[in-house]
């Protein structure tokens, strides 16, 4: 039995999450540059997303781009930025076909003037579609998203809009930039990793973890699947 088979429809994750590691390992592997890893890497992409689409998952967001990966050699910076470029604009299409909704977290600010307008042209293509939300969390890093929400926070309670008192758990989580996107239940970081880098701290405050030792660029739909089962076969108590 495959594990698609094994997965019980009405539990699904609503919201999975994934750490995209070990591009530049796979492609050291096999004697070639870094972003040959992340060119085979974007086939992950669509699979896993198609996955996702077809079984019923809601929300998928992947951690593309943090804002320590802006440290990286500028060759690698530089053709990332392109490859982003070049499959938003070749993907728009299958997005709207599958019926599949594209959003955006992070310091979207400092990613190039031309990767924002073809991100923002697609995600105005896709805003319309009721499917499966996919989430690139660009430029992103989970303190950066904390301390943006504490400072918009303090100007708010400077111009009188709150009282310091009035400050709780959701009003901080309605000042981050996942404000319109459920908590992940599920978060997968692929590569062998043991580790959550920086990635929706906040958020995976009860998600569920899980760590497989396949490198992203040969992650497939039934690692997908195997991970949601595995998922389903935890008990989840939220602390109580």
């Amino acid at each position: 039995m495959s594990y698609l088979e094994k997965i019980d429809k009405t539990r699904l994750p609503r919201h999975i999450a994934i750490i995209m590691d070990g591009n530049g390992r796979w492609a050291k592997e096999r004697g070639y540059e870094r972003i040959f890893g992340h060119q085979a890497g974007v086939e992950s992409v669509r699979q896993t997303t198609e996955a996702a689409a077809e079984i019923g998952v809601e929300y998928l967001t992947l951690y593309a781009f943090s804002t320590e990966n802006w440290e990286r050699p500028q060759a690698e910076v530089d053709a990332l930025m392109s490859l982003l470029v070049d499959s938003i604009q070749r993907e728009t299409p299958t997005l709207n076909k599958n019926n599949i909704r594209l959003a955006a977290i992070g310091n979207l600010n400092r990613l190039p003037a031309g990767v924002r307008e073809k991100l923002q042209a697609c995600i105005s293509e896709t805003a319309k579609n009721t499917g499966l939300t996919l989430v690139l969390a660009l430029s992103y890093s989970a303190r950066w998203e904390i301390v943006n929400a504490v400072r918009e926070i303090c100007e708010e309670v400077e111009r009188g809009d709150y009282l310091r008192d009035e400050i709780d758990d959701r009003l901080f989580a309605q000042r981050l930039t996942t404000r319109s996107i459920p908590d992940p239940d599920l978060m997968i970081r692929t590569s062998g990793e043991l580790r959550i880098s920086n990635f929706l701290l906040w958020q995976l405050a009860y998600a569920e973890l899980y760590f497989t030792p396949v490198h992203w660029p040969d992650f497939r739909k039934d690692d997908l699947y195997r991970a949601i089962y595995e998922f389903q076969r935890r008990e989840r108590r939220f602390g109580k």
